[in-house]
């Protein structure tokens, strides 16, 4: 048994559904590059176990990609195809090697799935699904794609007229996919990140305060960048405490990026003020449900899990799209939430000077910090994992 399959299995808060009339034993998952990626695939695979323990799940992901890493840290198999996507500059000399590792990948991909036999091919996203689905839906294997942003990435475009259905993180995909494929799931989230959606009692939320080394009652910031950090959100807190060394409205627990913990931990022992005194800065958060709880309002960047993550939490938000990410989809992730009036919508390039001032209008305004906690409640999706597996079901002839 893997280790997935005995940590699911084990855990007493969700017994595996009662199944009377399915039975999945082979399933192939691909796709990666990210954990945008990876997170709901993840996810996924560990709804299926629930449902149906002796289930053989594969995983196929790009050689060199971090799911090659995390898929098995996560108790999983995962093959690796030689495939990446096309450079953005078409004189790269990357682009010259592109069709060979496209044939390669789906010779590779062609034998897996003879090999394996799958019941059902699922693809996430990102390079390695594009491959593998192919040679399923070629093979006349049921397919099936999860979709986690609300502008879909290229392979998923490509993949959408040859699948039998899609899986939509965030509504309003018929713009490019076929509307009759499509059903609105929101994103999957792993059971212990679903599990934020719980609240916590005062006792509790106090523990998780001191836990940061907050002990006063003033209200609390996170500010985060993503695991891998944000520059300009960095920038954003380090002006805040510049421009309110004596003292802020507000305490700012501040996730900063392991690859930028070392230099802005030392900037941050270099400014002994009255301000520097209320933040705690950390590269990576080992507890993330504890800082979510602790805080009255989250500073965050747009990604899609990141966004299915902030809906559970409820807490009013405000989202600094990244502009580095392919064709600005955090921008479009940010602006399904915010017009419907879930978040405040931040451009990268404002954040360092209005940063504060959004920050102390949201805790300010109680009525509107309400209406937003309520909106963007509206868009969780905690049970996004089985209305996957529900639709993965439906496909197949058990």
């Amino acid at each position: 048994m893997s280790v997935a399959r005995a940590i699911v299995l084990l855990n007493p808060k969700t017994p595996p559904p009662v199944s009377t009339n399915t039975s999945l034993q082979r399933v192939v998952i691909s796709g990666g590059g990210t954990g945008g990626h990876i997170h709901p695939a993840l996810a996924i695979a560990d709804e299926i176990i629930r449902r149906h323990p002796q289930c053989d799940i594969q995983f196929v992901g790009a050689i060199g990609r971090m799911e090659m890493e995390k898929v098995p840290h996560a108790g999983y198999p995962i093959t690796g195809l030689w495939i990446t996507g096309i450079d953005r500059n078409w004189k790269s000399l990357r682009n010259l090697l592109f069709p060979f590792k496209l044939i390669h990948s789906l010779i590779h991909a062609n034998r897996l799935i003879r090999k394996w036999k799958p019941q059902i091919a699922i693809g996430v996203g990102g390079f390695a699904s594009g491959p593998l689905l192919q040679r399923a839906s070629v093979k006349k294997i049921p397919t099936l794609i999860q979709e986690q942003n609300s502008f879909p990435g290229i392979t998923n475009r490509i993949l959408a007229k040859r699948v039998d259905r899609i899986c939509a993180g965030f509504p309003g995909l018929d713009r490019w996919f076929p509307a009759d494929r499509i059903v609105e799931t929101g994103n999957p989230l792993r059971e212990r990140v679903a599990a934020l959606a719980n609240t916590m009692e005062d006792e509790e939320l106090n523990r998780a305060r001191l836990h940061f080394g907050f002990d006063d009652d003033r209200p609390l910031v996170f500010v985060m960048g993503g695991s891998l950090g944000a520059l300009s959100m960095n920038k954003a807190v380090q002006h805040l405490c510049e421009e309110h060394a004596n003292g802020l409205p507000f305490n700012v627990l501040w996730q900063c990026g392991g690859r930028y913990e070392t230099t802005c931990k030392a900037w941050l022992e270099s400014h002994t003020t009255a301000a520097s005194d209320q933040i705690r800065c950390h590269g990576f958060i080992d507890r993330m449900d504890w800082a979510y709880a602790a805080a009255d309002v989250i500073a965050s960047r747009a990604g899609a899990m990141s966004i299915a993550e902030l809906a559970l939490v409820g807490k009013p938000t405000i989202l600094v799209p990244s502009p580095f990410v392919a064709e600005d989809h955090q921008t479009r992730n940010a602006e399904s939430l915010s017009e419907r009036g879930g978040a405040i919508l931040l451009k990268d390039q404002h954040v360092v000077e209005q940063l504060g001032d959004a920050l102390k209008n949201l805790l300010e305004d109680t009525e509107k910090s309400q209406l937003m906690s309520k909106s963007i409640q509206q868009s969780a999706r905690p049970d996004a994992a089985a209305r996957v597996v529900d639709a993965i079901e439906s496909l197949i002839e058990l």
